[in-house]
């Protein structure tokens, strides 16, 4: 993490940690040179991508800040100054104090019909703006709008914003963004257009004054399945904003109200109330329990089962299992180690679940699923190839490559207390002893540096079964009081390829869900 008194591109020190999220932090910075407050925007990659996918971060963050200079409007954050240390760039943007929308409606509950057309006549002026300036923000949620002192209402982060010129934009292409606030047609097959845009703030409209988002569900596929296949969720305190919300939510962006249109009706003291009809009461959260294959399956209809980033999932949605023939994979017991041999016993220790929150730093086919065993009592979180199938056999979850040998393990019944260098040199002695790892070399087995209750185990052997030579790594660690052990098998001659893998799945695991 960036040391709290670094001075950036000698001029903007910084002062105090004031966001985080996606693939950056904002910190509250000063101006030593004009002596005044900035918000200063670092990039900061996950620790997966490549050098290439590095360099391109660094071109979208560039273009970002292109975007957001191109429009002059009160409601827009303004962009001061792009500086670089070496390869990393900085954005340095008005530092505005303010409450997101959505922290606002999470803590204060919905917004009086009123003041969301307030709000609403502030950032339609911003999206207005944005548009006449060949700028489509991309990704218009609560999450960025800011409300800061006297009320001012600013649209922030078009880190997803696009110049409407570019070719890219209106053809497909994967979705970043939260699958409650994204359009009908780019969940569909990626276009984006102004409407969609539109769309993005009807759905910010309605989350205001109703607490919640129109196709809020209990999992972020439950949420795209609703979106392809039913209307918005009725209203109930929209009130005079019902004829602004029906308008917006139109599947078809051809029959959307375009932004004059929805500009005169906020402008109308009673926006069309006397004919609006009484609402029916809301239905309740409606639970899917739909197994994780059939919801790949809607959302492979949806064209986006390859492509979709998942952010600000919901809630737990439980899977059904795919038995399968696992390869080699961890074991139970107190030791720390990724055993080559076949999972014993056939109890199901928990099941994994749709995407969920924090999917957002996830590559193109993959999804961050969560977990639950006999022994975790918390769950833990961990990124997953799409169309890994997978099974629970004891204490251990396995997913499994259908394409070839690898698979991945979770275990969650390790001795939290022991110590996690000599629990794998325990497993080492015990495989070796049953002749389960034959021709074994070990490439590392050490603690992990930044991590205080840690080790990595890395190795290669021959399948007993096969002759195959193959190469496992294994993470032992201890959190909240429990202990995991979670690794990744693959063919010795793939794992040049594999290892990219594993720097996935280590920088999503994590415990506490």
């Amino acid at each position: 993490m960036t040391d709290r008194q670094t001075l950036v591109a000698g001029r903007y020190l910084l002062l105090d940690l004031v966001g985080a999220g996606g693939m950056g932090r904002v910190w509250l910075a000063r101006d030593e040179m004009l002596h005044r407050e900035v918000a200063v925007k670092e990039i900061v990659p996950p620790a997966w991508m490549t050098p290439a996918e590095q360099a391109r971060l660094r071109e979208l963050t560039l273009r970002e800040a292109r975007s957001a200079a191109r429009i002059d409007h009160p409601h827009v954050v303004k962009i001061y100054d792009v500086v670089h240390t070496g390869d990393q760039p900085w954005i340095v943007m008005e530092y505005v104090p303010s409450r997101s929308l959505y922290d606002i409606i999470g803590r204060d509950g919905p917004l009086p019909p009123e003041e969301v057309i307030r709000i609403g006549t502030a950032v339609l002026e911003a999206i207005t703006a944005a548009h006449s300036a060949g700028v489509l923000h991309r990704d218009i949620k609560p999450h960025n709008v800011l409300i800061g002192p006297g009320g001012r209402v600013v649209l922030t982060d078009f880190g997803l914003a696009t110049f409407a010129d570019d070719g890219a934009v209106t053809g497909p292409g994967p979705v970043v963004a939260s699958p409650h606030y994204v359009a009908p047609e780019r969940a569909k097959d990626g276009t984006f257009t102004r409407e969609s845009d539109l769309w993005s703030f009807g759905a910010t409209l309605y989350a205001a004054v109703e607490g919640r988002s129109p196709y809020a569900r209990d999992s972020a596929m439950a949420t795209l399945t609703a979106l392809a296949t039913e209307p918005p969720d009725p209203f109930v305190r929209a009130g005079p904003l019902a004829p602004v919300l029906t308008g917006l939510l139109r599947r078809d962006p051809a029959d959307r109200l375009t932004a004059p249109e929805v500009a005169r009706l906020l402008r109308t003291p009673s926006v069309g109330r006397a004919s609006v009809p009484s609402p029916p009461p809301p239905p309740g959260r409606r639970a899917w329990k739909r197994p994780v294959l059939a919801g790949a399956l809607v959302l492979a209809l949806l064209g986006v089962a390859a492509g979709v980033f998942l952010r600000d999932g919901g809630e737990r949605e439980q899977a059904a299992p795919v038995v399968t023939s696992v390869p080699p994979s961890g074991t139970g017991g107190g030791g720390g180690g990724f055993s080559p041999v076949a999972c014993p016993g056939d109890a199901p220790a928990g099941l994994p679940t749709t995407p969920q929150r924090g999917a957002d730093q996830l590559r193109k086919g993959w999804s961050l699923l969560e977990g639950w065993s006999y022994f975790s009592r918390d769950g833990f979180r961990i990124a997953v190839p799409d169309g890994w199938t997978y099974e629970t056999v004891g204490t251990t979850i396995c997913f499994r490559d259908p394409a070839s040998p690898r698979v991945l393990s979770v275990d969650a019944s390790r001795n939290p207390q022991g110590d996690p260098v000599k629990a794998c040199r325990e497993e080492v002695s015990r495989l070796r002893g049953a002749g389960a790892l034959p021709g074994y070399r070990q490439y590392r087995l050490d603690r992990v540096g930044s991590l205080t209750r840690a080790a990595d185990w890395e190795y290669a052997y021959d399948d007993p079964r096969t002759g195959t030579r193959m190469h496992a790594m294994t993470r032992w660690v201890a959190s909240g009081g429990e202990g995991y052990a979670y690794g990744l098998l693959a063919r010795d001659l793939d794992w040049p390829a594999t290892f990219a893998t594993w720097g996935m799945i280590v920088s999503t695991f994590s415990t506490g869900i």
